[in-house]
């Protein structure tokens, strides 16, 4: 393989008929993978383009309608079988895809793209650069530095590299109406409320359930003109932690949605917020997806820097993990209502 190989992969590609995107990740993996799945698209217009992502987030891809077709991989809550695995290579050399791009360099996305029996096969070389035998993988590699910018600016440079017309990153995402009704809120109620998903996977990525009341507060009382919604995953630890919540409050929010909405509806109903508020979790990334302004709170992530938005519109205050609290300290409800009006006026 050449020097120049990366840089005219896309040239020698650009008449491909049919083209599969293989990633691999969870939710905020396969949101930060549009804006270089728009790339792709735009790139081959006529082809056929097919996307492989996680099999228990597939249903996001609903919300992107210029994707022929989206095939799920088990990653969650088991991983692939051994013979899950050759099943899939089986269909992914039936299909006889022309190119095959994989831009997150893990083992198991490698080999596939591997074995798929496409002749164009596009990878991104991992930062150590892999096993020795990673590179015969590949019949074109980009090199391009994690934790530079966020992620989804990252694989679009990569496309770059490889010689794809560079756009500014965009998501190109819908929503239905039905999807947001089944939240019991109406296209007519878009910008007069507040969505709040308050629970991550973990105590130590979430505020304390007291000073979580005391948010709602302090929202009701300096954003009067806002009704709150509330939601959270149907997960038994998520239920519970609502259940404690709602108790703490005195007058209980406009709407509340304990585990019965799927991932387009929970989509829908924060693309129509005025503000979406949470913690390290990845109602996060559906904000930044639907290009709904965010208040943030995070533990100390040394990865934080590459899954934020590098945008006015998202604030995300850093909290610490004090010894023996189970829950963040040092972020104060005043910081978070007080971005929540500086978010709101620069928009």
């Amino acid at each position: 393989m050449t020097a120049t190989a990366a840089n005219t992969f896309y040239q020698r590609t650009r008449h491909a008929k049919k083209v599969m995107v293989l990633d691999l990740g969870f939710l905020g993996d396969t949101v930060h993978l549009l804006p270089s799945l728009w790339m792709v698209r735009q790139a081959y217009p006529h082809a056929e383009l097919h996307v492989t992502v996680a099999s228990h987030v597939t249903s996001i891809m609903n919300c992107v309608p210029w994707v022929n077709r989206t095939w799920g991989y088990m990653r969650y809550p088991r991983h692939a079988t051994l013979r899950e695995n050759w099943d899939m290579v089986a269909r992914l050399r039936r299909e006889k895809f022309d190119v095959v791009i994989n831009l997150n360099g893990s083992d198991r996305s490698s080999w596939l793209t591997f074995l798929s029996g496409a002749p164009e096969r596009l990878g991104r070389e991992p930062d150590d650069g892999g096993p020795w035998f990673w590179r015969r993988m590949f019949t074109a590699q980009v090199r391009y530095p994690t934790n530079a910018e966020t992620v989804y600016q990252q694989r679009c440079r990569c496309l770059e590299l490889a010689g794809f017309p560079f756009t500014r990153p965009e998501f190109h995402v819908e929503t239905r109406s039905a999807d947001l009704r089944a939240a019991e809120i109406m296209e007519t109620d878009a910008g007069n409320y507040f969505h709040i998903s308050p629970f991550t996977t973990a105590d130590y990525k979430e505020l304390a359930p007291e000073q979580l009341a005391e948010l709602i507060g302090a929202l009701r009382q300096n954003f009067p003109d806002k009704r709150l919604v509330l939601s959270c995953s149907p997960a038994a630890r998520e239920l519970e932690k609502m259940k404690q919540l709602l108790a703490l409050l005195p007058e209980k929010p406009w709407r509340v949605c304990a585990g019965n909405l799927n991932l387009e509806q929970v989509t829908a109903v924060i693309r129509h917020s005025a503000l979406h508020f949470c913690g390290d979790t990845g109602t996060l990334h559906l904000a930044v997806m639907t290009g709904t302004p965010a208040v943030a709170w995070f533990w100390p992530n040394p990865g934080l820097r590459q899954w934020i938005a590098d945008d006015e519109k998202y604030r995300v205050m850093v909290g610490a993990n004090e010894s023996g609290a189970p829950f963040l300290r040092q972020i104060t409800t005043t910081s978070l209502v007080s971005a929540a009006q500086s978010v709101l006026k620069s928009g």
